[in-house]
């Protein structure tokens, strides 16, 4: 019987020095920031391992969106964010976790979102 190589076998050995949680898949963000964000969402008790990163997908999906569709998201209610989060209430979450980073990290997402506003039209505060 043919012996196993010992790189097959390793292979199948899970890494004890990996960690179990995913970095954040957040463009444009420099390591440092991405792992503050982890330390943000394992010491929070509000927030879930990658909350943030969806948090800003959803909200950077949202105002990408036609105007004629965001006219009628506050008429009648979007029965959509049920399942998927509110990117209203997202875009509040966002605000308060750049109030809990550090000025370099929170500089850094600053930027982005300032980058969706505009793309959107908000004010800027």
């Amino acid at each position: 019987m043919p012996r196993r190589r010992p790189g097959h076998i390793r292979a199948g050995i899970p890494d004890r020095n990996q960690s179990s949680h995913s970095t954040p898949a957040i463009d444009r963000l420099s390591p440092a920031v991405l792992s503050e964000i982890v330390r943000i969402e394992r010491t929070r008790n509000y927030l879930q391992p990658g909350d943030i990163g969806t948090t800003l997908r959803l909200w950077s999906e949202y105002v990408r969106r036609p105007e004629r569709e965001l006219w009628h998201d506050d008429e009648f209610g979007n029965m959509h964010w049920y399942c998927c989060g509110n990117p209203l209430e997202g875009r509040f979450l966002l605000d308060s976790v750049i109030r809990a980073m550090s000025q370099r990290g929170a500089r850094e997402l600053r930027k982005i979102l300032e980058e969706l506003d505009a793309f959107m039209g908000m004010p800027a505060r």
